[in-house]
């Protein structure tokens, strides 16, 4: 799929920002589990924090496969980043489809610029890939509304400002799911220990707290009971993301697989001259391109007005497995070497995982693609 002059420019930016600017520090980052707040001032000071916001708040209103194309390069960074500024972009794109004028003119400038980072509150200890299960709760008193209950898995949970929360306001009532604006600072909203993870370590994940939280009634975005339709329309969109990250992750893993192919010798001659090497790169290459061209397409027709559930779901499946596959081979190719820490396809392999299970995970994503092939 041919890209506009416009969206060639902004992919050339974005790739050049995350090899210059994020991959130099990326091993560092993951070892010590800090997040790089340089990486991420960089994103503002290139308008990347607003990507999803209309521009009349400030933000750059890209569309979905402009959006792809950011997500891709910058997991070919480093995947932290890469999801950190999608789940902030989840946030604000809340923000900007649900919220009223008053909302929008009060979050969304400043979100634009970087700070607040938002935080996108669905999932719970016992409600993950069920979110109708939720039992946070939001009980309306008066002006306010009180919240008490967990969210967990929270992606920006420490370095958020606002929240995006999904909670219920009847607690007997599964449909009564609905979505708030919290801020940060909120008093009896408290942080969880930053999760021990596989992969994915310089990730700021966290579980939050409510212990009746009091936060204005204006802060509610959608009407009571409308939140879980509104997330799911959000994740259709964020799953393109994902996809898109998992892609520019997989090429990461193949570029460093071909360089180490050149360079490596065995046997009196470099390793990619070996059929078997080559093999593996050829198949490598033919899945992260098929990936690829699944995620370009799901984006397309979002952008198209098209309903792209269906192909939003078998690209993030398909270039989430992809992601994994991919990297397990670029470690067989590096030998030893893959192995360690030293070798640098290791951390591509933990964060890999994470593709296929973030946001739906790969199970979830064929029960989509299932009962659309019987609708």
């Amino acid at each position: 799929m041919d890209l506009t002059d416009e969206q060639r420019a902004i992919r050339d930016l974005v790739r050049e920002f995350a090899r210059e600017e994020i991959r130099p520090g990326a091993e560092r980052a993951d070892r010590d589990e800090e997040f790089p707040e340089d990486a991420w001032d960089g994103l503002a000071d290139l308008d990347l924090t607003g990507l999803t916001v209309p521009e009349e708040y400030g933000g750059f209103d890209a569309d979905t496969f402009t959006y792809s194309l950011v997500n891709e390069e910058l997991a070919g960074g480093m995947l932290a980043v890469a999801t950190a500024l999608s789940v902030h972009c989840l946030a604000t794109s809340c923000i900007a489809e649900f919220g009223d004028e008053d909302q929008r003119e009060r979050w969304l400038p400043e979100m634009v610029d970087g700070r607040p980072v938002g935080a996108f509150a669905l999932s719970e200890p016992h409600a993950g890939s069920n979110p109708a299960a939720m039992t946070t709760e939001a009980r309306r008193e008066g002006d306010e509304y009180v919240i008490n209950g967990t969210k967990q898995w929270i992606t920006n949970g420490e370095r958020a400002g606002v929240v995006i929360l999904f909670a219920r306001t009847d607690r007997d009532d599964r449909g009564s799911i609905t979505q708030f604006v919290v801020p940060k600072d909120t008093e009896g909203l408290s942080v969880g220990p930053t999760e021990d993870k596989l992969g994915l370590r310089a990730s700021d994940t966290t579980s939050l707290e409510f212990d009746d939280a009091r936060i204005p009634a204006e802060n509610r975005l959608t009407e009571e009971g409308r939140g879980l339709s509104a997330a799911l329309s959000i994740l259709t969109g964020g799953r393109v993301a994902i996809a898109s990250q998992a892609v520019g992750l997989a090429q990461h893993a193949l570029d460093e697989s071909l360089s180490y192919a050149d360079e490596r010798e065995q046997f009196g001659s470099a390793i990619g001259d070996i059929q078997t090497i080559q093999h593996k790169l050829a198949e490598m290459r033919t899945k992260t391109q098929a990936a690829r061209l699944l995620t370009r397409d799901a984006a397309r027709r979002a952008d198209a007005g098209e309903s792209y559930r269906e192909a939003a779901s078998m690209a993030k499946y398909f270039a989430g497995e992809t992601a994994v596959e991919v990297a397990n081979e670029a470690i067989q190719i590096h030998g030893g070497y893959g192995y360690t820490t030293e070798g640098g396809v290791e951390r591509l392999y933990r964060d890999a995982k994470i593709t296929t299970i973030y946001e739906g995970t790969s199970e979830i994503q064929k029960n989509v693609i299932a009962r659309e092939l019987r609708d």
